[in-house]
């Protein structure tokens, strides 16, 4: 197996704390993994500081990329962050750092606004769509909206003029109104959107570390969760958006979902989930833990911790290398077949929990929505990829593709 030399790591230095409560939140309960979790939840300074330093130094690019996500990092307060950044500085040497943050945005004031830009952090908001759909399952703890509070954030960080994306989890509700989202995300600014199917099983006893939203390996019995979203109708999501987009918005709107799938039609790097093997996505917990993926933050799959081996060291583990290459092994037989395996590569391990024809429970729980999706958009994209290269004007592009594939 192939040494990994560049990675990311998405580190969660206020653990699985936040002040809302979400009801498909898969990492809420990671706390069982941390029985001292209330009281010892925040990354301490040392522990951030070796980070930072590891980090950096663990990386042969020259830009190192900061992922800060959670539960709620803001919860950890802004003086954190102007730690992160005095420490980033102190150990950067001649590389470039670059931040993002995660949030809900409900505790955004003008002071984080500020911070955020003058220290040029890019902020992914999390909204699922207008009220209807975002309170249908992202509620505070008292079960009340949180859409308001949102919606202020979004406009603190407008007003300061912060990068920001949006990332809307496309759930069993919400995938109902695929141009109703869109259109509302683009009328609050949003000119970066990303898509995250919500696919979740829950267990009828939790397993051994007492969660209940488990692994695909986990042999109890296991029920789809209600809020997951079906497969077909997520495809049609995509579709529905894509057909919208490809007209309208091309060159102007920026989805994460097609700009993923074009890089992988050009030879390049695309997300992790349509990558042909995985291992190289770190998830880090406040304490220093290191997992092998955000979605993998289980006991079997915890690979050390910072104090006692480098990010590069963790990375390189036999246990990681396998986790990355059984992607590839672990593939359902159906994928060989399948005529965009080149851009799907089997979608995410965790979602490979349905019965393949040849029996095996490895089968993507997704795969009839990637299917009619790629199916829909390839052809399309491809001929967009050849036109951009040849430098054709955007607006001809639109009226290419309108008139080739929509007659």
């Amino acid at each position: 197996m192939d040494r990994i030399n560049a990675f990311s790591v998405m580190a969660k230095p206020s653990s699985s704390v936040c002040n809302i409560d979400c009801t498909y939140c898969f990492y809420l309960e990671k706390e069982h993994l941390y029985p001292n979790r209330k009281k010892q939840w925040r990354m301490n300074g040392s522990t951030l500081e070796h980070y930072i330093r590891d980090h950096i130094q663990s990386q042969q690019s020259d830009t190192i990329d900061f992922i800060w996500q959670g539960g709620e990092p803001t919860l950890l307060g802004i003086d954190f962050f102007r730690q992160v950044v005095e420490f980033q500085k102190q150990y950067q040497g001649y590389k470039t750092i670059s931040n993002s943050l995660q949030t809900n945005g409900t505790l955004l004031d003008d002071e984080w606004a500020v911070f955020l830009k003058e220290n040029q952090f890019l902020v992914g908001v999390s909204i699922d769509g207008d009220r209807i759909s975002n309170d249908t399952y992202r509620l505070s703890r008292k079960g009340k909206s949180t859409f308001d509070d949102t919606l202020r954030g979004i406009e603190l960080l407008k007003k300061h003029r912060v990068d920001f994306n949006t990332l809307t989890v496309i759930n069993a509700e919400n995938v109902k109104r695929p141009l109703n989202v869109y259109a509302f995300l683009k009328r609050i600014g949003s000119q970066y959107m990303q898509f995250i199917p919500l696919v979740e099983r829950e267990a009828i006893v939790p397993d051994k570390d007492g969660l209940m939203l488990i692994q695909p390996t986990f042999e109890g019995e296991a029920n789809l969760a209600k809020w997951s979203v079906p497969a077909k109708a997520y495809g049609k999501f995509l579709n529905t958006i894509f057909d919208y987009w490809v007209h309208s918005d091309l060159g102007k709107v920026f989805v994460m979902n097609f700009e993923q799938t074009m890089s992988q039609l050009t030879g390049r790097s695309g997300s992790c989930v349509f990558s042909e093997t995985c291992g190289n996505s770190l998830a880090m917990e406040s304490n220093g833990d290191v997992y092998s993926c955000d979605h993998y933050v289980y006991s079997d799959h915890k690979l050390g911790n910072i104090s006692e081996k480098s990010l590069i060291d963790l990375v390189n583990l036999p246990q990681n290398l396998q986790f990355g290459q059984d992607k590839l092994l672990n593939i359902s037989r159906d994928c060989y077949q399948c005529e965009v395996r080149s851009v799907c590569h089997g979608g995410c391990p965790k979602h490979r929990f349905e019965e393949s024809s040849d029996g095996v429970l490895n089968r993507n729980y997704l795969c009839d929505g990637f299917k009619s999706h790629f199916t829909h958009v390839v052809p399309k994209m491809s001929r967009i990829i050849d036109l951009l290269g040849k430098q054709v004007p955007i607006k001809k592009i639109r009226y290419e593709i309108k008139k080739t594939f929509y007659r």
